[in-house]
């Protein structure tokens, strides 16, 4: 599996195919038992999520990663953590990231936990910005939101090349991830199944067959 430079790289398959897993390996939460994961072409098995911060990626996991008892600029603080002594990096990506998401700075005094889902949602992505990635990987972003914040959410996801930021997006939903990824990985059984363009992938007969297996509406 390669993911270019300032593209949206998605990973799709059935439950259990290994796409979550394929994220917490690339980010170090686990260490594979053979082969290698590259970045820029430096070996980074073994590395810890923490080291892989400072080499410029973020992840946001697919189960809710908040403090709920904190605040929405609480949380925000704590993606600055790795840079926190540095004020004035703190001060601008914390500007940056409520540029990006302005009902966050909304809400910037209340509790994450009071937040609607989807809205839960936009924080733990704000929070990966403020890192000011090169990189960002996604684990179903868009599970259990309702439809209208899913697409609202996509409509960013989709502009996060423009910002210089590379995306690795693992999603259930196959139409939202083929419509936004400029490659698409089809993983089954930890093997890659098949791989193509956004155009590839909608003219495969055959994949969307496959496809047709795992979900219960039809493929356009």
């Amino acid at each position: 599996m390669k993911v270019k430079r300032g593209v949206i790289t998605g990973i799709i398959g059935p439950n259990g195919a290994g796409k979550s897993t394929a994220l917490k390996t690339m980010y170090g939460f686990l260490t594979p038992s053979r082969g290698t994961v590259n970045l820029k072409g430096e070996r980074v098995n073994g590395l810890t999520p923490s080291q892989m911060v400072a080499r410029g990626v973020s992840f946001v996991p697919q189960n809710r990663s908040l403090f709920n008892d904190l605040s929405v600029e609480d949380n925000l603080h704590l993606g600055c953590w790795h840079f926190r002594r540095d004020r004035a990096r703190v001060s601008r990506a914390m500007d940056r990231v409520y540029e990006m998401f302005p009902v966050l700075r909304d809400k910037a005094r209340d509790l994450a936990g009071t937040m609607s889902g989807g809205q839960q949602r936009f924080l733990e992505l704000a929070r990966s910005m403020v890192l000011e990635p090169e990189i960002v990987l996604l684990d179903e972003p868009t599970a259990m939101i309702a439809p209208k914040l899913s697409r609202e959410l996509y409509d960013f996801i989709a502009t996060l090349p423009e910002h210089g930021v590379t995306v690795v997006l693992v999603d259930q939903n196959v139409r939202q991830c083929a419509a936004v990824s400029d490659h698409i990985y089809v993983l089954d059984l930890g093997a890659t199944r098949a791989e193509g363009s956004s155009e590839d992938f909608g003219d495969d007969e055959d994949l969307k067959a496959m496809i047709q297996e795992w979900l219960d509406y039809e493929i356009d």
